[in-house]
């Protein structure tokens, strides 16, 4: 027995050292994580949403909804905004805003306002390096100058600050000053 225990000694450390390794155990493969939720897609908003959410047409809004055009520019259009801003607003004689937002004036308003839209969506693409006189809502045509030699676009009398901004149903190009429709 004495004999027998260093020879299975041996034979242990020797099929220890043999270089002979025991199967590996498989590595767990890698947990495929699911794929992040698409996010919903943002449904873009209509020309007067549009409007209240850039911040700098408060006036028109106001006036826009004074004038009960609201619901019809919330409409399927398409259309397209020159939209004064706040600043093209605060620009005009003291005490004409607060004059044409009395309901007694709601007639002049709405033609002030329908004059700065166009029963059509009209991208800056189109106008550029053409002069164009497209009829407006209130029903007179308006000058649109893409063919400037200063490479601006001008609608009457205004310049187009921002143009294309997109919206649901339209288009809006920001202007720096209120037009008024010829009389």
């Amino acid at each position: 027995m004495k004999l027998l225990l260093p020879i299975a000694a041996f034979a242990l450390v020797g099929a220890a050292c043999s270089g002979e390794t025991a199967p590996a155990t498989p590595a767990p493969a890698p947990v495929a994580e699911a794929p992040a939720p698409a996010p919903a897609p943002v449904e873009a908003k209509d020309i007067v949403d549009t409007a209240v959410g850039a911040g700098q047409f408060t006036t028109l809004v106001a006036a826009v909804q004074a004038a009960g055009l609201a619901e019809t520019l919330k409409g399927p259009g398409p259309f397209t905004v020159f939209a004064p801003t706040d600043a093209a607003f605060a620009a005009l004689p003291a005490g004409t805003v607060e004059d044409l937002l009395k309901p007694e004036n709601k007639a002049k308003l709405t033609a002030i306002l329908t004059y700065h839209v166009l029963p059509a969506e009209v991208l800056s693409t189109a106008v550029a390096g053409q002069t164009l006189e497209p009829a407006t809502v209130q029903g007179a045509k308006l000058k649109v100058d893409g063919a400037t030699t200063a490479g601006k676009v001008t609608v009457g009398d205004a310049t187009v600050v921002t143009a294309d901004i997109d919206a649901s149903n339209g288009v809006i190009h920001v202007i720096d000053k209120v037009l008024l429709p010829p009389k």
